[in-house]
C-alpha cells in the first residue's frame, strides 16, 4: 500500500495535556506537508490552529475527552464551541458507565444530539473498546448506526489499551453501511497501519506514522 494512501487516512494526533502551541503548530505543518486526513488536537487550540492552517488542513478535536462522563449538555456545548472555533471534525467519547448500566437510549440520544449540532461535519464516536466485552461492542455498533454518527472509533489512547485488529473485524461485521471505522491508540508501525486499513479501518488516529515517514526522509523535529 502506498504511504500516501495511509497518510490520507491518518488523523495526525497530539492530545497530551502538556501540548504547547509550538508542538500544535508542528502537527499542523506536518498535516499540511503530508496531506493527512486531519490534525486532531485539544479544543483549546482549535481556533488558533484553524486560523493558522486556513483551508490547508482539516481540524479535528475531541469532546468529553478522555473519560466520557461529562453530562450531555456539557458535551453539546463543547461541540458547538469547537465548531464555532473552526473544527471540521468532532471525536466524542461515550459515557461508558451508561453502556455498562444498559442505558442504551441515553447513549443514542446523546450521539444523535451531537450529530444534529455537527450537521454535515464529521462526528466520530469513541467507545474505548479496551473497557468493553464483545457484546457491548456489538451493541455500540448498532447504537452508532441508528444515531446517524459517521464513525465508530476504537479508543482514546488514554485507556488501558488501544486499537486491535480483532475489533476492526468485529466492527466491520456489525456496523451499518453509513458508519465508517477509525482505529486509534498504539498504532506504532506502517505495517500495522496498513493492516488496519486492509481489515476495514477508514481512518487511523496516531502521531507515529508521520514521525516514521519523517524519519525515513531524514526530517527531524526541533
Amino acid at each position: 500500500m502506498d504511504i500516501k494512501e495511509i497518510l490520507s487516512k491518518t488523523d495526525h494526533t497530539l492530545l497530551t495535556p502538556s501540548a504547547t502551541w509550538e508542538e500544535i503548530r508542528q502537527i499542523c505543518d506536518d498535516g499540511i506537508k503530508f496531506h493527512t486526513a486531519s490534525v486532531c488536537i485539544p479544543p483549546s487550540y482549535v481556533k488558533r490552529a484553524k486560523e493558522y492552517v486556513e483551508d490547508r488542513a482539516r481540524i479535528c478535536t475531541v469532546i468529553g475527552f478522555p473519560n466520557g462522563y461529562s453530562t450531555s449538555s456539557v458535551k453539546a456545548y463543547e461541540t458547538s464551541a469547537a465548531l464555532n472555533d473552526g473544527a471540521d471534525e468532532i471525536d466524542m467519547v461515550i459515557n461508558i458507565g451508561d453502556l455498562k448500566d444498559k442505558r442504551y437510549d441515553r447513549i443514542k440520544t446523546e450521539i444523535y444530539t451531537l450529530k444534529n449540532i455537527c450537521k454535515d461535519k464529521i462526528l466520530k464516536v469513541i467507545i474505548e473498546a479496551c473497557m468493553l466485552d464483545d457484546d457491548e461492542k456489538i451493541r455500540m455498533c448498532g447504537i452508532i448506526t441508528e444515531s446517524g454518527a459517521d464513525f465508530i472509533k476504537t479508543s482514546t489512547g488514554f485507556g488501558s489499551g488501544g486499537a486491535v485488529f480483532d475489533d476492526i473485524v468485529l466492527f466491520k461485521e456489525n456496523v451499518g453501511r453509513n458508519v465508517k471505522i477509525k482505529a486509534a491508540g498504539g498504532i506504532g508501525s506502517i505495517a500495522d497501519a496498513e493492516k488496519f486499513i486492509e481489515l476495514g479501518a477508514d481512518r487511523l488516529g496516531t502521531s507515529r506514522i508521520v514521525k516514521l515517514v519523517k524519519k525515513e526522509e531524514g526530517i527531524y523535529d526541533n
